[in-house]
């Protein structure tokens, strides 16, 4: 048997053939009927080929492994884009080319669905026919099912399955697909990023570090758009809210351009914050503004609150300590007419809230009355910080409002790895106004930062007796 196995191997041809014939050649004819008679139990069928084609290649049995890189690229940290081919066996049917289109509408569900690869090649052997590339995950062991078959049959399509060598190259092989080739067996594959305009931003981890160059070009190649790739190299600095950074691959370019909610900024990614993932937050608090209310946003970035509210026709004041943040918040103001709308500033929070705020509180409350629908909202969104700002509340305002329907209402963010992340936000929020909360805010989950990390934001309107400092008798 040994022999026999042995011999069969080095007399395999390289002739591209039909699923049900394995053995369909002469030289393996007479070595069959040779041990045919010595070895036991061994019965022989023979049966003629129906065409051959391209030399064919081992087949890969392995279905998940069928669209991996050659196994080679394992542990490279330079791309060699080269290096990633490798040829596959996939199931064909050899099809009249006059009938192609029918059969690709009727077997929709079973071609192969590749970016980059072509479902319907030439037949070198036959120029009025063409193959028809298979998915062999959807044809496994290239056998056909009961409802291909019947295809088949009422298109009058010989049902033999075909092997067909596929060349796979770099292009052909998704972002996911190449990392997970590249990186230790075993290391998870961090494939996603962040998109700010034309800079993709990773968070690599300590395993990723030396193939982070790799890494950088593949997201380039695989993403159109993308032409610069960045890694953060520190966390985030809670006084500016900015963070070091390194190029991976690409141009050293990162000054960018994004759109939000049909909203236009620019803005230098290296010298302030910004984030993708807060698009919908950013557009959650614009809707519950009207026009003519009064925006405080205390933590202003470069305006993802502040613009939109202006468009609304809303008042806005909004300040940020960043110096780089302050210029690119008046740039975007100009960039979107919005620049009379918005009075800019550039101050610590707390101070902000102590002179500007407060000034414009005592300016407006004492003249509204209870059919005025004026509200005022007061922004802020330094998650790392913002609660412990909330202490400047306490007594800002002296006197006796006139309306307790004008009292501002807070939108005060903040992070929590606490196993109720909603009540402890509300504790240390009650523990910096001096006042409980009960029944008066409601907390809203914004996202999931990290593992056990939650980012929320509470809401609620200043109670009279923390915002008002009632003169004594």
């Amino acid at each position: 048997l040994w022999r026999f196995g042995y011999s069969a191997r080095l007399l395999k041809t390289n002739h591209f053939r039909t699923a049900a014939s394995n053995t369909s050649f002469p030289a393996v004819c007479m070595l069959l009927a040779q041990y045919s008679g010595r070895i036991p139990g061994l019965f022989v069928v023979v049966k003629k080929n129906t065409f051959s084609t391209m030399p064919e290649m081992e087949e890969d049995k392995t279905n998940p492994e069928l669209y991996s890189p050659h196994p080679g690229v394992r542990g490279m940290t330079l791309l060699n884009r080269e290096a990633f081919k490798r040829t596959v066996v996939v199931p064909a049917l050899k099809v009249k080319k006059e009938i192609v289109n029918s059969l690709m509408k009727s077997l929709k569900q079973s071609v192969l669905k590749r970016p980059g690869l072509k479902r319907v090649v030439e037949d070198p052997e036959d120029e009025e026919s063409r193959l028809v590339i298979l998915d062999p995950h959807k044809i496994p062991e290239f056998s056909l099912g009961k409802s291909e078959q019947q295809v088949l049959k009422e298109l009058s399509v010989p049902p033999e399955v075909c092997r067909y060598n596929l060349e796979l190259t770099y292009e052909n092989f998704k972002l996911e697909e190449i990392l997970r080739a590249v990186l230790p067996e075993g290391q998870d594959v961090t494939s996603g990023f962040s998109r700010v305009g034309h800079i993709a931003h990773l968070n690599l981890r300590d395993h990723q570090l030396p193939y982070r160059h790799l890494i950088g070009q593949v997201i380039i190649d695989k993403n159109p758009g993308i032409t610069c790739v960045v890694n953060k190299t520190s966390i985030i600095d809670s006084t500016y809210r900015n963070f070091e950074m390194e190029v991976l691959a690409g141009e050293d370019n990162l000054v960018t351009k994004v759109k939000e909610n049909n909203i236009a900024y620019e803005l230098d990614f290296s010298k302030v914050y910004w984030n993708p993932r807060l698009s919908t937050e950013h557009e959650r608090i614009v809707k519950l503004l009207q026009p003519g209310d009064v925006l405080f946003d205390v933590f202003a970035g470069i305006g993802p609150f502040a613009i939109p509210a202006a468009k609304k026709k809303c008042r806005v004041f909004a300040n940020d300590l960043n110096p780089e943040s302050y210029n690119w918040l008046l740039h975007n103001c100009k960039l979107n007419k919005v620049d009379t709308k918005v009075k800019v500033f550039n101050m610590d929070g707390r101070d902000f809230l102590r002179g500007p705020v407060r000034e414009e509180l005592s300016k407006e409350l004492p003249l509204l009355k209870e059919e005025q629908k004026t509200s005022f909202h007061i922004v802020m969104n330094l998650p790392a910080l913002a609660v412990e700002f909330l202490d400047v509340f306490r007594h800002l305002l002296v006197g006796e409002p006139c309306s307790t329907a004008g009292l501002p209402t807070v939108h005060c963010y903040g992070f929590s790895k606490h196993d109720n992340p909603t009540k402890d936000i509300q504790e240390r929020a009650e523990a910096a106004l001096g006042t409980s909360l009960a029944g008066r805010c409601s907390t809203y989950q914004v996202r999931n930062v990290a593992p056990n990390k939650e980012m929320l934001c509470i809401t609620f309107q200043i109670p009279v007796d923390v915002l008002y400092k009632r003169p004594c008798p």
